[in-house]
């Protein structure tokens, strides 16, 4: 009778207690965490900026740019000023709806991130393979037949992943051994059988971001052998499709990583999964607008240009004001 009555309470109050081993140390973690915080947001804002604010970067490629730039933006918002107060004031409640829509957000908009990789690939496969063909299947029209059914597919399963996560009845403890609502660190606080949990969750996994790594590693090679066999026509492409792949392929191995790592006996420590799980939404986030911005030449360009108004704007204004002092 005990544990029937145990089995009936159900958690809908938690705590995120992530590196929480750490002790006296934790609070340390605070700037590193800050620092990364504010590299993502100031650089991926002002990448959005310039993309929007000039009409020679509206070309989809560039698009596709500031709509990664949005989603890694938003992904380090979701989590990391919860988690700064976490580490620096001890404050780490969340509700279990405030952890499910955190879940949701953190999902979805990581889901997103990755078929935005894979969007930017086949924009890449046009532009260099089949130039040709590339104002026909980059048009808005055409180009919304690569994105429906990817969107489609990241909404049926992270739905369905949080869906069933909100289902379980959470009787272990309320301690989310984590710094925000990840999926597999809140399914294991439920009592019952989480099979299915576990099944849909590594479905998810392999079916948005490995199928997509795939889907770009095949693109790309086929823009490689395109390239060489073109000669130096478009060498500079490969420097962008490495660094591109170089990021993905850590990303993809750090989210692995963090999946795996709840499913599969190991030796990594409960900090060291969870600098993992955090790092695979971290990492991209701030060097995503350095690939992408300090590497692509327009960018860059109009970037500097930009700096160089402002640096003008005040010393014209200075000047200006000599000028009448010296009128009167």
């Amino acid at each position: 009778m005990k544990n029937l009555s145990a089995q009936n309470i159900s958690f809908t109050d938690f705590k995120l207690n992530g590196f929480q081993s750490l002790e006296e140390w934790r609070p340390f973690l605070f700037i590193p965490f800050f620092l990364m915080f504010i590299l993502s947001i100031s650089a991926n804002s002002t990448l959005i900026y310039l993309i929007v604010s000039q009409k020679s970067l509206h070309s989809p490629m560039y698009v596709l740019i500031g709509l990664l730039s949005v989603v890694d933006f938003i992904l380090p918002l979701l989590f990391v000023p919860n988690m700064l107060l976490s580490l620096l004031f001890n404050w780490n409640g969340i509700s279990l709806t405030g952890c499910l829509i955190q879940m949701f957000g953190l999902h979805f908009f990581g889901a997103f991130h990755s078929t935005l990789l894979l969007w930017m690939a086949i924009d890449r496969y046009f532009a260099i393979c089949k130039p040709l063909y590339y104002n026909k299947y980059m048009e808005i029209s055409n180009f919304l037949k690569f994105i429906i059914v990817p969107v489609i597919r990241n909404a049926v399963l992270v739905i369905s992943v949080v869906a069933l996560a909100g289902k379980l009845s959470f009787c272990v403890t309320n301690i989310i051994d984590h710094c925000f609502c990840e999926h597999m660190a809140l399914v294991l606080l439920a009592c019952g059988d989480i099979s299915i949990n576990n099944l849909v969750g590594l479905l998810t996994a392999f079916l948005i971001p490995t199928a997509d790594c795939i889907l770009v590693t095949a693109s790309y090679a086929v823009i490689f052998a395109s390239v060489f066999r073109s000669g130096k026509a478009h060498r500079k492409a490969i420097n962008t499709c490495i660094t591109h792949l170089i990021v993905m392929s850590v990303t993809l191995t750090l989210a692995l990583t963090a999946f795996l790592s709840y499913r599969i006996k190991n030796n990594f420590s409960p900090n060291s999964i969870v600098f993992v799980s955090t790092m695979y939404i971290l990492f991209p986030s701030c060097f995503n607008p350095i690939v992408y911005g300090v590497r692509t030449k327009e960018i860059r360009q109009t970037f500097l240009k930009f700096i160089n108004n402002v640096k003008v704007l005040p010393l014209s204004k200075e000047t200006t004001d000599v000028t009448l002092n010296r009128t009167q």
